[in-house]
């Protein structure tokens, strides 16, 4: 096979509204079986989707759904579209000065009715349209064009289950052959050449039906979802689950990043209980509501409202698929005579407790596992043992209660932070 990258010379200077399918077939040798491959920037001036450059930051803010990372004024977000991408695609080169352009509201939307109104002009059968934008990659300098917008053609072609050239079977094979075609238009498509489009020849493919969004990787897929100041921020107190089950290597990777976190005396001083088979959590969960219910009768607290406290509590923790109980032990601490700095052993101990327990919280936000840290079992130290058959040494720091994200997502934004509450410099 032999292929062929065309540049489409003669363009005028896009506007807001201009026919560009009659603009193309006037000056394109396109023909039946190629592709047509045009950047963002030509779609999205003859769409209007124009902004002034003051109005950059907001544009770059509506734009995105999700901040990936963020350093100084550069932020790599993800858009709508399902894209990521630096500045949610916001840009001003080759734009009238002042401006910036945006990325076409719906780029397949804008491909398919483009190659709708290229066919009708041309009277050609086959015709792909590819809408080509360039993005940064990932692990690697410099910038590459990829496909935004695909119509008439697969934007990925899927050779698992086939054999390459030696008889093996290729088991996770997907070339991406829309942005194939766009890194190719790329070539003859320079930035200060005034070439928005490219025509590229000789290529076969079986299915017509492609879309851009099929090059968007699922985000239960991506094992680089957020940067890791990124994932502090976006980690989220979540009290209701999704269907389904924690995976148990999910658990063993946050608990070993749990064991990273710092600790007194070169010791680590932690230890947690797993539960995700029913007996095991409704003992526990029995063990707690006994003793909190004792508690409270003590207090004279009226029965119905004891009822009511401990089903909330169970409805958090008894519908978790997982429950993971992290536990302390002070055995490492140095013997002071005084009180103060005896009390201070014991609370560098807790301190390194409570930073494993967000550095499991944060590892299972990593894993797309959500979860909820509650005080339970400080209250009932003795009954959270017995129920393990855990030594009297361990010191038991709540529960954390984990499961599937719940469907959706988290819907309620997180409160904003004033920084002048938090942080003083002297």
């Amino acid at each position: 096979m032999t292929v062929a990258i065309i540049p489409v010379t003669g363009l005028p200077e896009i506007a807001p509204g201009d026919d560009l399918a009659s603009l193309l077939a006037g000056v394109a040798d396109i023909r039946d079986g190629d592709v047509v491959a045009v950047t963002q920037k030509v779609v999205s001036k003859q769409e209007g989707r124009l902004v002034p450059a003051g109005e950059r930051e907001a544009a770059i803010a509506a734009e995105t759904v999700r901040v990936v990372a963020a350093r100084g004024d550069l932020v790599i977000a993800e858009t709508r579209h399902g894209f990521v991408c630096a500045n949610a695609g916001v840009d001003a080169s080759n734009v009238a000065e002042a401006m910036l352009t945006l990325l076409p509201e719906e780029p397949d939307a804008s491909a398919a009715r483009l190659r709708k109104e290229l066919v009708e002009r041309l009277g050609v059968d086959r015709l792909g349209v590819v809408i080509t934008d360039t993005f940064g990659r990932s692990w690697r300098d410099g910038l590459v064009d990829v496909a935004i917008g695909v119509a008439g053609m697969p934007a990925i072609v899927d050779l698992r289950g086939t054999q390459d050239h030696g008889g093996r079977l290729l088991d996770a094979t997907v070339v991406a052959l829309a942005d194939q075609v766009a890194a190719a238009a790329g070539a003859v498509m320079g930035k200060a050449a005034r070439i928005p489009a490219a025509v590229v020849r000789g290529l076969a493919w079986d299915a017509d039906d492609g879309t851009a969004r099929d090059l968007v990787r699922p985000a239960e897929l991506d094992l680089f979802r957020e940067s890791p100041l990124q994932a502090v921020h976006a980690r989220r107190t979540i009290r209701s689950f999704g269907d389904g089950t924690v995976p148990r290597d999910a658990v063993a990777d946050a608990v070993a990043a749990a064991c990273t976190a710092p600790a007194p005396h070169h010791t680590r001083p932690w230890l947690f209980v797993a539960l995700d088979t029913e007996p095991a959590k409704r003992a526990l969960l029995a063990a707690i509501a006994d003793a909190w219910r004792a508690d409270l009768r003590r207090d004279g607290t009226p029965e119905e409202t004891i009822e009511r406290r401990i089903a909330r509590s169970d409805a958090v923790l008894g519908q978790a698929p997982t429950l993971i109980v992290p536990f302390v032990r002070f055995a490492g601490a140095h013997p002071y005579a005084d009180d103060e700095r005896a009390r201070a052993e014991r609370e560098m101990f807790l301190l390194s407790g409570g930073a494993a327990i967000q550095n499991l919280l944060l590892a299972l936000h990593a894993r797309s596992v959500a979860s909820c840290w509650i005080s339970s079992t400080l209250f009932c130290q003795e009954e959270t043992r017995a129920a393990f058959g855990v030594d009297d040494e361990w010191h038991a720091l709540g529960t954390v209660a984990c499961g599937p994200m719940p469907k959706g997502g988290v819907s309620r934004p997180r409160p904003p932070v004033d920084l002048g509450d938090f942080l003083r410099w002297s």
